[in-house]
């Protein structure tokens, strides 16, 4: 049984303050029956979050930082044809211009249904084709761009840019700059255009640009996926600390009971947390005697080993 948990605790003030008023027990109780056995830390400034590299190290996926293919890897997964290509992630998204920034907000806002996406996809095709690119739908909110350029264009996930002024994960080198002119031509395409008029009309936000990220080649698979439970990651992009409190403790007495009552029938269980500078990993090997005879007498308090991450 293999567990991973992102955005378990948050960077912000506001959501640290959350986060240390959880009481999860059932969390504690797994924690002081399980040691850590891998960790993995960067900036928070790092282009892949630490779930993402938590996931790629378990699949087998090899990359450095904005170099994960999770573009092949999802496209292969919606029946893409991905060959010897390197691939992009292209979301359709809405950049929000505020006063001082622009900010890109998070695509699953959009309620965009297959028909308008596909619409959206066929009017932005032709840029992308005319600029030698290969683009491919998968689904609403995954569409595939090929080109050799991005076979080694390191870009930020989705789940570093949402909520935050996108002038600070755009890229400088000639695959980025290459990227940053067709995002200003789609952006000014879409602008005016009728899909986003109805939009409007409807109450519904505007699709006025593109996110490209998980760029690379496609790589064999060779571990196993944990089961990745993500309910955390929409309450603490949105900064909505009540729901993400809330979603914790759901989390707690669903997914993290199991893994607990698996430990105390002796079954091997992973735990995986994840924040947004480090994840880590516990297991339930066999310690020692002095070492299970600490944990008892003096076990791990859970703020600090989530303040950690």
């Amino acid at each position: 049984m293999q567990l991973l948990i992102p955005f378990a605790v948050p960077i912000s003030e506001a959501g640290r303050q959350a986060a240390a008023a959880l009481a999860l027990p059932r969390l504690q109780a797994l924690l002081n029956r399980l040691d850590e056995t891998w960790r993995d830390t960067a900036e928070e400034t790092s282009l892949s979050p630490p779930h993402e590299r938590a996931l790629a190290r378990a699949l087998g996926l090899a990359g450095g930082s904005g170099l994960l293919p999770w573009a092949a890897h999802q496209a292969a997964a919606d029946g893409v044809d991905v060959a010897d290509l390197a691939w992009g992630l292209a979301t359709p998204c809405h950049w929000h211009l505020g006063t001082e920034q622009v900010s890109l907000m998070d695509p699953a806002q959009l309620a965009l249904d297959e028909a308008t996406s596909r619409e959206l996809f066929q009017a932005v095709l032709p840029m992308f084709t005319g600029d030698g690119y290969l683009l491919r739908w998968g689904a609403p909110l995954r569409w595939y761009v090929a080109h050799e350029s991005l076979s080694g264009l390191a870009t930020a996930s989705l789940d570093r840019v949402i909520g935050r002024n996108v002038d600070a994960w755009l890229g400088s080198d000639p695959a980025a700059r290459r990227i940053r002119r067709l995002q200003s031509e789609v952006q000014m395409l879409l602008h005016t255009h009728p899909i986003n008029d109805r939009r409007v009309a409807q109450g519904l936000l505007p699709v006025n640009s593109f996110w490209i990220s998980g760029c690379g080649l496609a790589q064999r698979i060779t571990g196993t996926a944990p089961v990745v439970d993500a309910r955390l990651r929409s309450p603490a992009l949105a900064e909505d600390w009540a729901a993400w409190f809330k979603a914790w403790d759901t989390l707690d007495e669903g997914p993290v009971a199991q893994l607990l009552a698996a430990v105390q029938r002796g079954t091997a269980v992973q735990l995986t947390l994840c924040g947004e500078r480090a994840a880590a990993t516990w297991c339930n090997a066999t310690p020692g005697l002095w070492r299970r005879l600490h944990t008892w007498l003096r076990p791990p308090a859970l703020w600090p080993t989530l303040e950690s991450l």
